[in-house]
C-alpha cells in the first residue's frame, strides 16, 4: 500500500509518479510532489518509480481571479 495525501491506495510495482498523477487527475505541470518528506524534481516524474509503503503528498496548484 501507498499513501497519497493521507489516503491509502494499493501499490502497483513499476508505476511512475507521472502515471500516478495522471491516474488521479493531477496536471503534471501544476503539481508539486513530496515522497517520504523529500520534494521530487518535476524532471523526475516520468522516471521515478513509486515504491511500496511510500508516502506521497501532492499539492495541485490552482490559479484564478
Amino acid at each position: 500500500m501507498i499513501m497519497i495525501n493521507d489516503t491509502e491506495i494499493p501499490w502497483v510495482k513499476g508505476k511512475t509518479v507521472e502515471k500516478m498523477l495522471k491516474e488521479n487527475n493531477f496536471l503534471l505541470h501544476l503539481s508539486i510532489v513530496k515522497i517520504n518528506g523529500h520534494i521530487l524534481n518535476k524532471n523526475s516524474f516520468s522516471t521515478h518509480v513509486v515504491n511500496d509503503n511510500d508516502n506521497l503528498k501532492i499539492i495541485h496548484l490552482v490559479a484564478g481571479g
